[in-house]
């Protein structure tokens, strides 16, 4: 089996942008997994292997899914980097002594 080329790795942000500009227009977040995978797979049956059914649904699938981790990575990075880290079981809370405890 070939290995996905240099085009086929440039379908990556590509989905990622399409599936950013599906939800400004109104998709629910929770539904752009999907969505990622679906145009990596309509990707991979118009441009990467037109001609071979389940090699455009497999380098599809890697395609989507990897759009997926680009975007989940550098949001994680973004947050991390800004503070905006909503990790709160990192952080150490005092005890409080109840009243007539000694």
């Amino acid at each position: 089996m070939e290995a996905i080329n240099v085009y086929g790795i440039a379908l990556v942000p590509v989905v990622m942008a399409m599936v950013e500009l599906l939800k400004r227009v109104g998709i629910p977040k929770k539904f752009s997994p999907i969505v990622a995978i679906i145009l990596g797979i309509l990707a991979g049956f118009y441009y990467l292997a037109p001609d071979d059914p389940p090699k455009a649904i497999f380098l599809g699938i890697v395609v989507g899914l990897s759009a997926i981790g680009l975007f989940s990575g550098a949001k994680n990075t973004i947050e991390n980097l800004g503070g905006n880290s909503n990790s709160n079981y990192h952080k150490v809370k005092p005890v409080r002594k109840r009243p007539g405890s000694h």
